[in-house]
């Protein structure tokens, strides 16, 4: 007996909804943000020779301190706006305490990273949440915090909250 034409459409389109991409950390999303951490490494904006900026009070999600820094970063040919954040907490932990001690407290690094044709309608950012050694952050449903992060859950995560900042950029400061 010969499979109808369509039923055999129907199987394959099944079968290629059943691969694709996740909205964020998926494969692709992942692939990229190790890339793009290996980046940040060489241009010295993470890691244990990471450049220091002035530490200040901040609020959650990102932490009770933080350290901002705006730059670009040429990653794969490409030289787009960066935004580094480091998030700071834990015991003890103060603006005081951050400026002489960094690594004891840093909690995690929140990145935007400006791709052009990446997501035109969130101003084409990738977003990644890192834990300290580089490896990604992870959301309470375990999906690694890469990509477009929380696109289609909305009221949560980067792309939700972001999307209040003043002047459309989905920069709350500059």
């Amino acid at each position: 007996m010969k499979i109808p034409a369509l039923l055999t459409m129907a199987l394959l389109l099944a079968a290629s909804a059943s691969q694709a991409q996740p909205p964020f950390g998926g494969p692709d999303d992942i692939a990229y943000a190790s890339r793009l951490w290996q980046a940040l490494i060489q241009a010295n904006l993470v890691g244990s020779n990471a450049i220091q900026s002035k530490a200040y009070p901040g609020q959650h999600p990102h932490g009770a301190v933080l350290q901002t820094i705006y730059t670009s970063l040429n990653l794969e040919g490409q030289d787009n706006r960066l935004i580094v954040k480091r998030n700071y907490g834990g015991d003890g932990v103060s603006v005081q305490s951050v400026a002489e001690n960094p690594d004891r407290f840093l909690a995690a690094v929140t990145v935007m990273y400006q791709r052009p044709g990446y997501d035109p309608d969130n101003g084409n950012w990738f977003w990644a949440k890192y834990l300290p050694d580089g490896s990604l952050d992870k959301n309470p449903k375990g999906m690694q915090l890469a990509g477009r992060v929380a696109k289609v859950n909305p009221p949560a995560g980067c792309i939700a909250c972001h999307n209040a900042a003043p002047g459309g950029d989905m920069v709350f400061t500059k």
